[in-house]
């Protein structure tokens, strides 16, 4: 935690600003009509706002630019490496990234950045940046100061991986896309918004995270995918749910069950349960439920499940628990370990 002991740390009064691709950097394929990433450096023109803020600006492109569908724990990697070989020469990051994965990289980028002491704010648009009603602009110009924004003695003010969005300022790891079409895209159901910009930014300070900053950020970029996400749902079939947990390479399970955290009592889904928990896989359940908390103690259905080896998720989202399974999983080849870090707040990402 931060101590008054610390000492006050030097501004490089430069943000970096990573292009990965998204919405926000496309335009019109003049032959099929299709949005496709355009260069960084038109994405660049379009911003005469840039001579105005009070930081540099600095960047760096994927190239070629990538769609949010292609994320990968790959790219997660390449991310971390970015930052951590850029950290000491930045006071912040921002990332544009596409919306429909943008929760899950930030989720990921939250668990890879070990004692992250400053910011990394992922942003994107619902509309491109050349066009008359976009909302790129306002979310990338905020972010930007979002990144920048410091107390007195030069530490960040928002030391955390977060999402901008529509004058809201998210959690990462607590974030999901739940809306398509609004420029109101995304919302963290189960934890407050840490900052909103209206005609100021408020920031509250109660919510976000300290971490020490006088010990150094440590970046983690081995990351094991081998997880698997199922929901719950009436008329669940045997065999399917056999073939996917019979799996050698699987490691973890995500399992979107009902309501609290409750599943049908039917024997062969607790055998199953049971079996691959023995096998040393890892089984977490979260709610289908935007909002809430599982408590598999409530109910005789969510107990039983209990009884099985499957933990609580608590309040996680799905992004957060895939995301931070894989990272566990990087770094411990030891489940139980991986089990016994899931249980606990790593980086604000659950209630427990």
């Amino acid at each position: 935690m931060l101590t008054s002991a610390h000492t006050t740390k030097k501004r490089n009064d430069r943000v970096l600003l990573i292009y990965t691709g998204g919405t926000i950097g496309m335009g019109k394929n003049p032959e099929t009509g299709a949005l496709e990433p355009l260069d960084f450096n038109h994405l660049v023109s379009c911003m005469p706002e840039f001579s105005m803020l009070k930081t540099g600006i600095e960047t760096y492109q994927f190239t070629p630019p990538i769609d949010s569908s292609d994320m990968s724990p790959r790219l997660w990697s390449q991310l971390v490496r970015i930052i951590a070989e850029r950290y000491e020469r930045y006071d912040g990051f921002v990332i544009l990234h596409g919306t429909d994965t943008m929760a899950y990289t930030a989720s990921a980028l939250s668990f890879m950045l070990e004692n992250l002491t400053k910011p990394v704010i992922l942003t994107g648009s619902q509309l491109p940046i050349n066009q008359l009603r976009t909302d790129g602009k306002e979310n990338l110009i905020t972010s930007i100061e979002i990144a920048s924004a410091a107390h007195d003695d030069g530490t960040a003010i928002v030391p955390e991986v977060c999402i901008y969005f529509s004058g809201k300022l998210l959690r990462g790891n607590r974030a999901t896309k739940n809306n398509a079409d609004g420029f109101n895209a995304f919302e963290s159901f189960n934890f407050p918004h840490l900052a909103e910009a209206g005609v100021n930014i408020i920031y509250h300070e109660e919510y976000i995270l300290k971490p020490d900053f006088d010990k150094p950020m440590t970046p983690h970029t081995a990351i094991d995918p081998n997880v698997v996400v199922f929901s719950l749902f009436p008329g669940l079939q045997e065999q399917i749910i056999h073939h996917v947990l019979d799996a050698p390479e699987l490691r973890s399970i995500v399992m979107r069950s009902f309501g609290s955290g409750n599943a049908p009592k039917r024997p062969w889904l607790i055998r199953l349960l049971q079996k691959a928990s023995k096998k040393g896989v890892t089984i977490v359940n979260i709610s289908q439920c935007l909002a809430g908390s599982v408590e598999m103690s409530r109910y005789d259905t969510g107990y039983t499940l209990k009884t099985t080896g499957v933990i609580s998720g608590f309040d996680s989202t799905v992004e957060s628990a895939v995301t931070k399974l894989m990272c566990l999983q990087g770094r411990f080849t030891d489940n139980n370990m991986v089990r016994n870090y899931m249980n606990k707040t790593l980086c604000g990402e659950i209630t427990v």
